[in-house]
């Protein structure tokens, strides 16, 4: 079996503003590289976090099947919303604890579902 590692990063000039994202996808097979593959795309207007979401859902988009994925992320944005923030937003109709709406919900489930179809 293939073992994936997907590098994402995202930016923007401004914040809103120009942004781009970019993933390189890395196949391993007995910890060797036996492909690499490089995405990257980009909006007119958008933010930095949507980025960073945007690289990581393209990540999982471009996995043809279910497979082992290793996501390497800069983005704490990212990291502790799908591994912590996204149960108790879910759990309070998506709003944070101080209870406001989560900043792009329809980006988190995207990311949710891609994530869950992987398992």
């Amino acid at each position: 079996m293939l073992d994936i590692e997907a590098y994402t990063d995202g930016a923007c000039s401004g914040n809103p503003g120009i942004g781009g994202w970019g993933v390189v996808l890395l196949a391993k097979k007995n910890g060797v590289v036996i492909n690499r593959r490089e995405i990257a795309g980009g909006e007119l207007n958008s933010t930095n976090n949507q980025m960073e979401l945007r690289a990581a859902i393209e990540a999982l988009k471009a996995l043809k099947r279910q497979t082992k994925i290793t996501l390497i992320t800069d983005s704490v944005y990212v990291q502790k919303g799908i591994s912590e923030w996204l149960p108790n937003w879910k759990k309070n109709n998506w709003k944070t604890a101080s209870k406001k709406l989560v900043k792009n919900k329809e980006l988190w489930q995207e990311l949710e579902v891609l994530a869950l179809s992987l398992i």
